[in-house]
Formats: structure tokens, C-alpha cells, sequence
């Protein structure tokens, strides 16, 4: 896992281990630095911070790609957490973030992301995003949150 980015209730990471290989999109995580277990546990301060963080993040990341060469048309955001009952852990609250490149090889958009068990083997050769990859997503970052969408007083 990489750090990508951080807020007072949330870090970004990359998914060493992505369901969406870097050439097919890309794939990155919303992790709760509390541990809540489900989007419904939050306040509507932590709400609001991941509303933004999640929104900010997908943009940043469909801009980067691009810019990397990675034809991204679509941003997939899914809150799962289902995984965590297989090993009788308690789930923590996590979105991942997809990117959905028009030239996907195994996960083809506009179909849904495929998400099988990690032991089919399906992820095999799988590739996170690299160190330039996650250099171009913190630069994107930092440009749209000067932007008056981004900016902070505007999410009160």
C-alpha cells in the first residue's frame, strides 16, 4: 500500500492488491482512520468530509490516468466490506475507487467491475498504480482543491 493523500477522518491509499489492474483504470481506497464499520456510523461532519474526499479523489484520479496515458472515460466508487466476515473480522469502512479505462483487457468497461474471490486467481498480474502514477494523482489534487468547487469553506 501507498499514501496518496489524508484528511482529519481518512487516508487514501493505493490497493496493492487491485481489482482493477493500473492499465485497465486503476484502483485506489478510502479508508476510516476510526475504524466505523459502515457510512451510516459516521457524523454529518465525517459524512461531508467523505463525500468530498470521494468526489475530489475520483476526479483527481480520471485526470491523472489521462494524463498518464490511461484512457479513463468513468469513475466507479463501491463501499463493500463484505470480505471482512469471511475471516470473522468486524468490517471497517472503506470505498474503493475504479478507474474504467474504454480500453480495459480483463475488466471491460461499460460492464460492472468483476469481483471475484482472490483465490480464483482472476487478479494475477493485477498492477497498482506506480510511484509517477500517484505523483500525477497528488499534483491533480492539489490543483482542484484551489478550485471554488473544492474549497473548503464551501463544504460547511
Amino acid at each position: 500500500m501507498a499514501f496518496i493523500h489524508e484528511t482529519e477522518n481518512f487516508e487514501v491509499i493505493t490497493h496493492e492488491k487491485p481489482f482493477v489492474s493500473r492499465t485497465d483504470g486503476g484502483h485506489i481506497k478510502i479508508v476510516t482512520k476510526t475504524g466505523v464499520e459502515d457510512r451510516v456510523k459516521l457524523n454529518p461532519k465525517e459524512a461531508i468530509e467523505l463525500m468530498r474526499l470521494t468526489m475530489l479523489m475520483g476526479e483527481s484520479m480520471q485526470i491523472a490516468m489521462n494524463n498518464r496515458g490511461i484512457p479513463v472515460v468513468k469513475i466507479n466508487y463501491e463501499d463493500l466490506g463484505n470480505w471482512a466476515y469471511k475471516t470473522g473480522a468486524k468490517p471497517k469502512l472503506h470505498i474503493h475507487i475504479f478507474g474504467r479505462a474504454e480500453n480495459a483487457i480483463k475488466q471491460i468497461f461499460p460492464e460492472a467491475v468483476y469481483l471475484p474471490a482472490r483465490e480464483t486467481g482472476f487478479y494475477e498480474g493485477f498492477e497498482p498504480l506506480n510511484v509517477d502514477d500517484i505523483k500525477e494523482v497528488q499534483k491533480q489534487l492539489k490543483l482542484l482543491e484551489m478550485t471554488e468547487k473544492y474549497k473548503i469553506c464551501n463544504w460547511n
